[in-house]
This record gives C-alpha cells, structure tokens and sequence, in this order.
C-alpha cells in the first residue's frame, strides 16, 4: 500500500486540489506570455461573475436570516434617503 493510499479522503482532495491548482498556475503563466485577447478577458470576466453570483445564491439559501435582516436593513436605508 503506498503512503498517498494510507492518507485520509480530505487530505488527499487537498493534495489534489493544490496540484489542479498549480497546473491552472503554469496554464495562466504561459498564456501571459501571449497578449490577452479582449474577447478572453471578458470571457474570463463573465465565468467570475457567474461563479460570484452563484456563490452569493448559495450564501443566501444556507443563511436565509442574515438574507432576511440585510435586506430589511436595505429597505430602511432606502425609506430614509429622499429623493
């Protein structure tokens, strides 16, 4: 049995991770070496924003009360500013 085998489960998602992470690494260095494309840059910029949006969903759905008092606090906010 190696040692990798021997390794619990979420160490071994780490290590695997951390090596995804390091291969995105040397991609994003040797595209920057080529002149980005503005097409890729958005492209690249509208992937971020849908992760983001989906990331802030999900912190929406498991923490349904912080969403509740922010946006309470957000309608206040807007009942005291005039227009």
């Amino acid at each position: 049995m190696s040692d990798r085998e021997k390794e619990p489960p979420e160490q071994l998602q780490r290590r695997d991770r951390a090596e995804r992470t390091g291969q995105a690494e040397r991609a994003e260095r040797a595209e920057r070496e080529q002149p980005e494309t503005d097409a890729e840059r958005r492209r690249r910029r509208a992937r971020f924003l849908r992760e983001l949006t989906e990331a802030r969903e999900l912190r929406d759905r498991v923490q349904p009360r912080r969403v509740r008092a922010a946006r309470l606090r957000h309608a206040m906010r807007m009942r005291t500013f005039r227009w």
